[in-house]
């Protein structure tokens, strides 16, 4: 049976694909319209049977014919139950509320009749469904997701449902990530060694390939720059040197961004935005150069220049956005500056695999530490040991988490309850959703309105009981 003939069947509106609201089935009237007692009864039996048996045969017909697509991945799916006002595509830019989505694969045009590109690469300003806000399903830039009720005249929609992610960063927060690019300058603003650690090691606790880049090496002597790059080489890191001003290896970046979803992050000033516009092949505007940005194209990214006072950034980049490069498959992600990463996801135990020297030693000894837990601080029989360059900045961060962390034992406790459930979806995905407060979104009975008023109005009469005894009192003395 064919999904037309079951809608015409069973008329609903899906919820992720698969799920329904109302039914309405045929209605059984009664024979006699003044029928009392056992007739009656009787007859409301008959019209239940009836409409019980109506109700399974339509669910039998839609299992069956939904049992065969919930087989496959979800895009595919998703693509086989879409119609024409539903379409597959990913977010590339978040701002409040609304979301820019670009269309990968679009519904049937009619009858089942497919086109092939029919409607790819369209534009859709979307907005979030309200189900996903009160689960605290997150959409972010990057997130392949199912867009419904589509209007392709005003090119406007409504994300439904966000498919799996491979990969995910919180701050920033984008989804699907192949690739994080730590950028950092040299000059304007100086490079910190302290706040270069905490990005790295942001950057270590996502999981994800990250390569470390410094821009506007035109602004330095070459011997500050060999010290950078062979410093960078002992933490165990490859960093690339760049100056966008001057095009300077620049080049050498193409292949690294191939067939890749990248991520720009670092301090505020360093040249992010300033990078993507050169690799896009389009020229730097400045903010207030509202003429030329509608001669060139809407997706030039504004740049600003560092403050003189301060010397750091001015906050140009106010949020996340995807954008196409003119390599094979790259996109990159432009990011607002922040200068002061939280290290939120990092623990005490988990801080010393995020430092390749680290790691490297461990790798090489023959033997393990003397300790199961050792955070490699002072330990006796320690393998790590403390010669290395970073091992400073080390015990200062594990210091910083391990007294977050008795901060949240003492405030939250040990015994926490889960408040997170995993639900298995119909293509055996599994999906974190928060549970919801047991009966707080539960509408109060009537018999339990009706005990409240008879507890209020009891309580009540015992006071007026107890005053009219004090008053009878008063006037008996």
């Amino acid at each position: 049976m064919e999904l037309k003939e079951i809608g015409a069947l069973r008329r609903s509106s899906c919820v992720l694909g698969l799920g329904f609201a109302t039914q309405r089935l045929p209605v059984v009237r009664c024979g006699r319209k003044n029928a009392h007692g056992p007739a009656r009864k009787q007859l409301h039996k008959q019209w239940d049977r009836q409409r019980r048996g109506d109700s399974k045969q339509v669910s039998r017909q839609w299992n069956q014919q939904v049992r065969d697509v919930t087989t496959l991945p979800d895009v595919k799916r998703f693509d086989s139950l879409s119609t024409e006002d539903r379409a597959v595509g990913q977010v590339t830019s978040a701002q409040a509320n609304f979301m820019t989505v670009v269309v990968e694969r679009a519904g049937a045009l009619d009858d089942g009749l497919r086109e092939e590109g029919f409607r790819a690469g369209i534009k859709l300003l979307c907005v979030v469904r309200a189900l996903l806000k009160k689960i605290r399903r997150r959409v972010m830039v990057g997130d392949s997701v199912l867009v419904s009720g589509i209007d392709w005249t005003d090119k406007r929609g409504m994300i439904e449902d966000v498919l799996q992610r491979r990969s995910e960063t919180s701050d920033p927060p984008v989804a699907n990530v192949d690739l994080l690019l730590v950028l950092f300058s040299l000059d304007r603003p100086r490079l910190d060694p302290v706040i270069l650690n905490r990005f790295l090691v942001e950057a270590e606790s996502t999981g994800i390939p990250l390569a470390v880049v410094l821009n506007k090496a035109d602004l330095v002597t070459q011997e500050m720059k060999d010290s950078w790059e062979k410093r960078l080489t002992e933490w165990g890191y490859k960093p690339y040197i760049c100056s966008v001003e001057t095009g300077m290896g620049l080049h050498d970046m193409a292949p690294l961004l191939e067939d890749k979803t990248s991520v720009v992050f670092g301090p505020s000033g360093v040249g992010k935005s300033s990078l993507i516009n050169f690799l896009r092949g389009r020229s730097c505007l400045p903010p207030d150069d509202i003429q030329a940005l509608d001669e060139v194209d809407d997706e030039v990214i504004r740049v600003n220049e560092v403050s003189y006072r301060t010397g750091s950034g001015r906050h140009t980049t106010r949020h996340v956005s995807l954008l196409h490069l003119p390599f094979r498959g790259a996109m990159l992600a432009d990011t607002p500056g922040f200068s002061y990463p939280n290290l939120s996801m990092v623990t005490s135990n988990s801080l010393a695999s995020l430092f390749p020297e680290v790691r490297a030693r461990l790798e090489k000894s023959e033997f393990s530490c003397g300790f199961a837990d050792c955070q490699h601080i002072s330990e006796p029989d320690c393998v790590v040991g403390g010669d290395w360059e970073r091992y400073p900045y080390y015990v200062s961060l594990w210091n910083e988490v391990h007294k977050r962390e008795e901060h949240e034992k003492a405030v939250f406790g040990t015994k926490q309850e889960n408040d997170m459930r995993f639900k298995v979806r119909e293509s055996g995905v599994k999906q974190a959703e928060p549970m919801l407060e047991l009966k707080k979104h539960r509408r109060t009975s009537r018999r339990q309105v009706r005990q409240m008023v008879d507890s209020d109005v009891r309580e009540q009469r015992d006071e007026q009981r107890e005053l009219d005894e004090l008053e009878n009192a008063d006037a008996a003395v």
